[in-house]
């Protein structure tokens, strides 16, 4: 018999209650498809569901204000419950388990009336009006009620999108939050809307199906940190005292291409993708994700311990075409990316690799 080298990627992973198979992610990627939530987002998932893999919903609205973008998916409505039961059912019918992510994207509308911590957007849109500190409390109810829908809906777990510029990572960050109340001005007050949002859900839902994405060295949308190594430690720090919580999932910075290949920048190092005795992993007690470029060389070079199927045969991804990432059709650039020989397994560079460990 020949011998085969094991494939990190390929190894199993249990995590809480969860037994997965491998080791990547269909990561959150906004569609602006969802007209209602019909069947063709049945396809899609299920096109990319893989036995024992995990896959992490485009991010979804906690309520009406919450939206920011055309024909993206909702989940604060019974309606929006139901629509979502059937594209559940599809992925657990291909043994994958399925997250719903959770947002609010705060100033980053062209929604009149939206909300912000600051009095100023970044980047064109409308002028958002200061969030009012009673107000805060509604919008975790409304985090807390998407979490419970979401599990109605027959989801596994949820995913608190706190990363990309958008409301919680806007009252996280100083360099968009100008508040001199309490939830402005130290570090402690303005992760306390985020802290506040992850302890309804898990209040809500139990800790061991709650997860949250994090962008400490982003800054997109205008959202940047002046010490984002600290505000990645205190915010794992607040994870930590949910016992049971089940992962932190962490966007590294932009990559850079030196000499055609991507490069991903020394600050991730902190985040321990090459450093496995780096702060932010050894202070997590949860699974982590990492999200940010990888192909099949680097993501095993992490790991070191289907696009799986992929992965496993060393066969190209599909090109993707970047054009159509956030068109409204149906199915160009959404559902038409070619299989790999008979396994059903649709993944293009446009799904996001994500490597977890």
């Amino acid at each position: 018999m020949v011998h085969q080298e094991a494939i990190p990627l390929m190894t199993p992973f249990k995590t809480g209650k969860f037994e997965l198979a491998h080791r990547v992610v269909l990561a959150p990627l906004t569609r602006c498809r969802s007209y209602g939530l019909q069947p063709h987002a049945a396809v899609y998932y299920s096109q990319r569901a893989t036995r024992g893999g995990l896959l992490i919903t485009e991010a979804t609205g906690v309520s009406a204000t919450a939206q920011g973008y055309p024909e993206t998916h909702g989940i604060w409505k019974q309606e929006q419950v139901q629509a979502w039961k059937p594209i559940v059912e599809a992925v657990h019918r291909k043994g994958a388990l399925f997250f719903c992510q959770m947002w609010h994207v705060g100033r980053v509308s062209t929604n009149v009336d939206f909300i912000s911590p600051d009095a100023e957007p970044g980047m064109v849109y409308s002028k958002p009006r200061r969030l009012r500190v009673d107000e805060i409390p509604g919008i975790v109810d409304d985090f807390r009620r998407a979490a419970r829908n979401a599990i109605e809906a027959g989801f596994d777990g949820v995913e608190i999108h706190g990363t990309n510029g958008y409301l919680l990572e806007q009252f996280m960050k100083d360099g968009a939050n100008d508040r001199d109340d309490e939830y402005g001005g130290s570090l402690e007050n303005r992760c306390r809307f985020a802290v506040e949002v992850v302890d309804a859900v898990v209040r809500e839902v139990g800790a061991h199906r709650v997860g949250i994405r994090l962008s400490p060295f982003l800054d997109y949308m205008d959202c940047v940190d002046s010490d984002p190594a600290t505000l990645a430690d205190y915010m794992v720090r607040q994870l930590n005292r949910h016992e049971g919580f089940l992962y932190c999932h962490t966007v590294e910075p932009r990559m850079a291409v030196v000499d055609g290949r991507r490069q991903i920048p020394g600050a991730f190092e902190f985040l321990g993708c090459y450093n496995p005795t780096s702060a932010f992993r050894k202070t997590f007690d949860g699974m982590f994700i990492a999200a940010g470029g990888y192909d099949r060389e680097e993501g095993n070079k992490v790991m070191v311990e289907n696009l799986p199927r992929r992965f496993e045969l060393d066969t190209p991804l599909n090109k993707y075409d970047r054009s159509t990432f956030y068109s409204q059709d149906p199915v160009v650039g959404y559902t038409d990316y070619p299989f790999l020989g008979d396994d059903n397994n649709h993944i293009s560079y446009s799904s996001l690799i994500i490597i977890f460990f």
